[in-house]
This record gives structure tokens, C-alpha cells and sequence, in this order.
């Protein structure tokens, strides 16, 4: 799949089948996450690869949008250090993940997690150090579903501005 269609055919996923997502995947979407831009060249983050049912199903009952989380056979938390831009940097890695699962045929959902009242709870039950941020979860698996269209996109000449708004 080429880069543009990768970005054009992206969908959140939030239903499941129960096969796993293979070692070697859930390492090439990491992959992809360690390898975005980052500001100051720190790559502040951390990946914590959630698999076991009983762990996903805690995580998907703190998180207020990501109850799907138990369904999806793989859970990555990701984490940053503190550091200046942790969030852009992280949301960036986040980014290139899913990006990442829709080339490998995946399916995979942002579930927020910076500045979320669960984000302490998250980064207790997966062991976080202190100077570590929750940024998101990223759930990963195989579409349960066919997925329906994607809905309309406002059109690019409605917000694409030359040289001024």
C-alpha cells in the first residue's frame, strides 16, 4: 500500500476478531511510533505492549472512551518523559503506529490519555516511572467488521488558505 492511500483509507477500529496480532507486527508498529519526528531529537517515549486479557480488560474499565480495549487483542500504552514538546512527540509516535497497523492490514483506535482523569491509574497498573506521561493507548487488532464508508471529509479547497486566511 502506497503512503497516500496508507493515509487515506485509516480508519478507527473499535470492534474486534479474537486472533492475535503476531509478534513481529506488534514490534513493526512500535517501530513505526520510535521512528517520528521529535522535538529537540530527545524520542522521550516508552511503548508498553498490553496483551494479556485480564490487564486489557482493567485498562478498558478506566478509560472512559476505550472499553473496546478489552475486545482488541493488543493494547500499546504509550508513554513519554516529561520533557518540553512530550506531547506533540507522543502524539506523533502515536500517529505513525496507527498509520503503521493500516499498512500491515490492522486495525487500531487512539484512545486518549494526557490530561485524562484516568491517566494515573493507567500508568500505575502498566508499572510507569514517575517522570513517564501517559499520551494514549492505542488498541490494535483485526477488524471485526467490514468497515462502512468513510464519512465525507470537508472538502481541502474549504480550508486550505495561500499565504493568509
Amino acid at each position: 500500500m502506497d503512503a497516500m492511500e496508507m493515509l487515506k483509507t485509516r480508519r478507527s477500529v473499535r470492534s474486534y476478531k479474537d486472533t492475535p496480532v503476531e509478534r513481529s507486527q506488534a514490534e513493526a508498529i512500535v517501530d513505526a511510533g520510535r521512528l517520528a519526528a521529535s522535538g529537540r531529537g530527545v524520542d522521550p517515549w516508552e511503548f508498553v505492549l498490553v496483551t494479556d486479557p485480564v490487564k486489557r480488560k482493567k485498562l478498558a474499565g478506566i478509560c472512559d472512551a476505550g472499553k473496546f480495549i478489552e475486545q482488541a487483542p493488543l493494547c500499546i500504552v504509550v508513554l513519554c518523559k516529561d520533557t518540553k514538546y512530550y506531547l506533540e512527540d507522543g502524539a506523533a509516535a502515536t500517529q505513525n503506529m496507527l498509520l503503521a497497523a493500516t499498512a500491515l492490514g490492522l486495525g487500531s483506535c487512539w484512545v486518549a490519555g494526557d490530561k485524562k482523569h484516568y491517566a494515573g491509574k493507567v500508568e500505575e497498573l502498566v508499572g510507569a516511572p514517575a517522570d513517564c506521561k501517559l499520551i494514549s493507548l492505542v488498541a490494535v487488532g483485526h477488524a471485526a467488521d467490514d468497515l462502512p464508508p468513510r464519512k465525507q471529509r470537508r472538502a481541502l479547497a474549504e480550508m486550505l488558505h495561500w499565504e493568509k486566511f
